[in-house]
């Protein structure tokens, strides 16, 4: 992320954003930024910055925590749908009831593989499973 100083010519080449989040060192560019510019006769105050500062640090935390869980929520996703090979199983909104014969991972989440009494392969995803038999 490019930081024009103020009083300086923009530059005029464009440039598209290759992430829409903030991490700590263009935080801390902003902020030497923002002291190197401000107006002599008008300090911010040094509390403000370091807040500021926490503020951030507090919501980079809060963001690996997310980060952490989502791969938790992942594997555990992968656990369930192990669990339910060879168990017979009701999904979807037409009520296919089968066995599931295979789990697939290629889309990222768990996509079972439900073979029924008729010998017709359905796949469907673990949020489809409505009953487990």
């Amino acid at each position: 992320m490019s930081v024009d100083a103020i009083g300086l010519p923009a530059t005029t080449t464009s440039t598209t954003a290759t992430t829409s989040t903030i991490n700590q060192q263009d935080f801390l560019k902003i902020l030497l930024t923002q002291l190197q510019f401000q107006d002599p006769l008008k300090p911010v105050d040094n509390e403000q910055f370091v807040a500021q500062l926490a503020q951030f640090s507090a919501l980079e935390v809060s963001q690996e925590q997310s980060q952490k869980i989502d791969s938790l929520l992942t594997i555990e996703g992968a656990d369930q749908a192990v669990a339910l090979m060879g168990k017979t199983v009701q999904a979807g909104q037409a009520n296919t009831v089968g066995t599931v014969t295979a789990i697939s991972f290629s889309t990222g989440e768990p996509l079972l593989t439900v073979t029924t009494s008729s010998s017709s392969v359905v796949d469907v995803k673990l949020s489809d499973i409505t009953l487990l038999q």
